[in-house]
């Protein structure tokens, strides 16, 4: 596993948070940071950034080298051991590709994620038999047991909505009509997957949302599918994890926090919400297209 598959992601981005903000309070440079450790230039750099897990060791020296407070050395020493804690998705090896496995992280520390989607039934929204299909349709060459590996994190990522402790968090999907419409080829598998939908749509921490065709272009027809993940309050430590966006690709994703480009992705999510029927308005269309299945 590379570094940036190690370790728990939402202590390596506030520590990199906390000790960017301490070098450059004490005007010291990325440069000098890596002579006072002994590394390069871009070891300080994806540190900063949240890429990899720090030893203590390497945080003492930077706090050191920043002058921090007694006080703050505690935080960042506390920290940089949370940095190195492994996620569940780690003991399934390489197939869980680094840039996701910084998303797999952030979904498991959020308390609310907003998704929208024009294309397919989100992960946690999943069933095995629609999961199964779409990865062979993705990788057809892949060997039975690595796509099943693939499936398995995927049902994994779901326990977060039945969890217990910490809190599961608040999920809430929009999904374009045209998501429910395009059909895998198994048809009784598909028509499982939107009974699903429901099951899962019960739940009181989840609410799904389908945009009708007739509403309209939305804004996100320029964002594509999108997931705004807010974290819960920090207590005590480094400050709070900012909302963060995420935009997936077929070779990695985009993760965006600054505050301009959040509140885009927050004004699109807006307009959605907008257009978008309500629950059992939503619920009385998915059971429509359920029906549609049987003929």
């Amino acid at each position: 596993m590379t570094d940036e598959t190690s370790g728990s992601t939402v202590p390596r981005r506030q520590l990199g948070r906390l000790l960017t903000e301490l070098r450059e309070e004490a005007r010291v440079t990325l440069d000098a940071a890596a002579e006072a450790l002994d590394c390069s230039r871009q070891k300080v750099w994806r540190i900063e950034k949240g890429l990899v897990p720090v030893r203590v060791v390497d945080a003492r020296v930077m706090c050191e080298t920043y002058r921090a407070s007694e006080e703050m050395k505690a935080i960042v020493a506390g920290l940089a051991k949370e940095t190195r804690a492994r996620g569940w998705w780690h003991s399934y090896g390489d197939v869980v590709p680094p840039w996701f496995s910084l998303y797999v992280g952030l979904e498991s520390s959020a308390s609310m994620l907003r998704q929208y989607d024009a294309e397919l039934i989100p992960g946690l929204l999943q069933t095995r038999e629609y999961a199964t299909e779409l990865f062979r349709r993705k990788s057809p060459g892949m060997r039975a047991e690595e796509r099943e590996k693939l499936v398995a994190v995927r049902l994994q990522r779901q326990h977060i909505l039945v969890r217990r402790l910490p809190h599961a968090p608040t999920l809430r999907v929009v999904l374009s009509e045209a998501v429910l419409r395009r059909t895998i080829p198994d048809r009784s598998a598909m028509r499982e997957q939107l009974r699903h939908l429901l099951d899962v749509a019960a739940l009181p921490n989840v609410s799904l949302r389908v945009l009708p065709l007739a509403a309209g272009p939305p804004l996100a027809s320029e964002t594509g599918t999108f997931v705004l993940l807010d974290f819960p309050q920090a207590f005590g430590r480094a400050s709070t994890e900012p909302t963060t966006v995420y935009a997936e690709s077929i070779t990695g994703a985009l993760y965006l926090d600054k505050p301009a480009e959040v509140a885009a992705y927050e004004h699109v999510w807006a307009d959605l919400e907008v257009l978008a029927p309500d629950e059992a308005e939503s619920e009385k269309l998915i059971n429509m297209i359920i029906e549609e299945h049987h003929d």
